[in-house]
């Protein structure tokens, strides 16, 4: 497991999540808790801060985001199971030359996904193309707190030291939607400004108290504005090959619009 955070890191998560400020009161023992610190992949200028506090399988997540594409769906996601970091922000990882730090490029950092960090419903995997449940950036700012059950994998992964939160979507190109000639290498149908990532961060051990507890459906966030994208979703799948169901969702959508 990595070491834990130094103070000053602490101090800015805690002026982030001022809740946090509360202490270990009300934490439950045993409880322990994570941070990671997101930032820009793809040049997005997307920034932000994660707080995880695990207690047994249950997880409490709060995510604030700031510099997404306002009005859009932005897929969220815990990426386990490899380096446990994350791409630079530059184009070193960009193989194809294609000027994208591309899903599959980015995967041998963080891995697969783990948990879909939904704002209701199921949380597993099988949610990464949940675009309706994924927050919607309004101003160009996410604020996420949710509370749901993790596997034991995903729970592994943390003790690890391998688990990693990744925001997806970039609006590279400053046009205001999804697009571009440059397409998703997951699929030719999708532009990669809706599959890449946007912004990660590798979730440390925390010096410090849990977050506070929450329900079960205590996501925070707009899912209007999905229909910037139908298949929001489908660039955190490279491990989870569902590519061909997102690409179906988008076309379905694109065509109830036309």
């Amino acid at each position: 497991m990595r070491k834990a955070l130094a103070l000053p890191t602490v101090a800015i998560a805690a002026a982030a999540f001022p809740m946090l400020a509360m202490g270990t009161a009300s934490a439950h023992e045993g409880a322990t808790s994570y941070q990671a610190d997101l930032a820009s992949v793809n040049g997005s200028g997307v920034t932000g801060t994660g707080m995880v506090t695990l207690d047994g399988n249950t997880a409490t997540v709060m995510i604030e985001a700031t510099g997404l594409l306002a009005g859009a769906p932005h897929a969220q996601h815990f990426h386990i199971a490899a380096l446990g970091s994350c791409p630079s922000n530059g184009l070193e990882d960009d193989a194809d030359k294609d000027g994208w730090v591309s899903v599959s490029e980015a995967a041998k950092y963080y891995g697969a996904i783990g948990s879909s960090l939904t704002l209701t419903g199921d949380t597993s995997p099988d949610s990464g193309l949940a675009v309706d449940r994924f927050p919607t950036a309004e101003g160009g700012s996410i604020s996420y707190n949710r509370t749901f059950e993790v596997s034991d994998d995903v729970h592994k992964a943390f003790e690890a030291g391998t688990a990693v939160i990744v925001v997806h979507g970039a609006d590279k190109d400053g046009s205001g939607a999804y697009d571009g000639d440059i397409k998703s290498d997951l699929d030719p149908s999708l532009p990669m400004e809706a599959t890449a990532p946007a912004a990660c961060g590798a979730l440390d051990t925390a010096q410090m108290g849990t977050a506070p507890s929450g329900g079960a459906e205590t996501g925070a966030g707009s899912t209007a504005g999905v229909e910037n994208l139908g298949a929001i979703g489908v660039g955190a799948l490279a491990a989870a090959g569902a590519v061909g169901a997102g690409a179906v969702a988008y076309r379905r959508r694109q065509a109830d619009q036309a």
